[in-house]
């Protein structure tokens, strides 16, 4: 279920990459995206009162305040964190456990000094600078995560496109479901992420960088290769607009880049369905792989006609239209 390659594996694989694109996006801009339960469970007044708590702990003199503080650290979310305290876990001996931890903490101790004092040295301008970079870094290492074994051409495809599908749907039922309008904007650009991760995928592990070898392919494999891109290259004027300043520049031409989302699904349908491995991309077809490529066109055209205002007309239900 868990082993290397199993889909749980992948599954985790792509949220962790997910997640860690949208801290980076979140160091860079806050208020671009919308803050999620789930990484924020504390919100107003009680994440205000933990503030004000640690404020006042940390400007403490007395000798037990770094003790206190450390032992809190301990619980601070950190990958590295949580790897040493597995090891230490491991040791099944509390001595050898705690030796585990203080070896993490004095390894890691010349480096939190480190940052700490150069920081403390910047202007408050190059601080914001290198926390707004650490950003792009944290969105880097996302990606490399999306980008980690052959399995993800498939997860990241079928991702990519679920993504462009919510986005587009996100509107018109947002009067029964508003979660999708909430996190509109970054299901879009989530779904340009993945399918550039897609696409560095199939060049990569498919491919292998050989961009001659599209001219011996099947013409229905060359006929997906051609969807596939001309879907990114829609998309991408999408994506490098979702935010409100190029929102007001660019006027109502705004919403004609973003329609353009719409023929991007179709064309990226059409991808999915003639070169998936799944579906109709294989040499010999069986009935499992026709049916999978039905249920894909099937959601492609339920998604048209959900955004179609006359739909919701004909079935008596304009009033939750948006």
């Amino acid at each position: 279920l868990a082993g290397v390659g199993s889909g749980l594996r992948q599954g985790i694989v792509i949220f962790t990459g997910l997640l860690l694109i949208w801290f980076g996006c979140w160091q860079i801009k806050p208020d671009w995206l919308p803050r999620l339960p789930i990484l924020h469970p504390l919100q107003g007044s009680w994440h205000q009162r933990l503030s004000n708590v640690m404020s006042r702990l940390s400007s403490q003199t007395s000798w037990w305040t770094p003790l206190l503080l450390g032992g809190i650290w301990g619980f601070i979310p950190c990958g590295f964190l949580y790897a040493a305290q597995i090891k230490a876990a491991a040791t099944s001996n509390l001595w050898m456990g705690a030796a585990t931890m203080l070896a993490f903490g004095l390894g890691t101790m010349p480096m939190m000094l480190g940052v700490g004092i150069s920081a403390s040295r910047l202007s408050a301008d190059r601080r914001s600078q290198l926390f707004r970079m650490g950003g792009w870094v944290t969105i880097t290492i996302g990606i490399l995560t999306l980008l980690r074994t052959d399995a993800m051409v498939d997860f990241t495809g079928h991702g990519a496109l679920l993504l462009l599908m919510l986005a587009l749907i996100a509107r018109p039922v947002s009067g029964l479901w508003a979660a999708p309008l909430r996190y509109r904007r970054a299901l879009g650009v989530g779904a340009f992420v993945l399918a550039i991760a897609h696409t560095g995928h199939m060049l990569d592990h498919t491919l292998d960088w050989n961009l001659k070898a599209i001219s011996v392919m099947l013409p229905p494999h060359q006929l997906g290769i051609v969807t596939g891109i001309l879907a990114l290259v829609l998309i991408t004027p999408a994506a490098g607009t979702s935010f409100d300043y190029m929102q007001k520049v660019l006027g109502k031409h705004w919403r004609q880049i973003h329609l353009l989302s719409i023929p991007a699904l179709l064309l990226a349908g059409i991808h999915t369905v003639v070169i998936g491995s799944h579906y109709l991309g294989q040499l010999q077809l069986s009935w499992g792989n026709q049916a999978r490529a039905a249920i894909v066109g099937i959601l492609i055209i339920g998604v048209l006609l959900v955004r179609l205002r006359s739909l919701w007309s004909l079935l008596s239900l304009e009033k939750l239209y948006r």
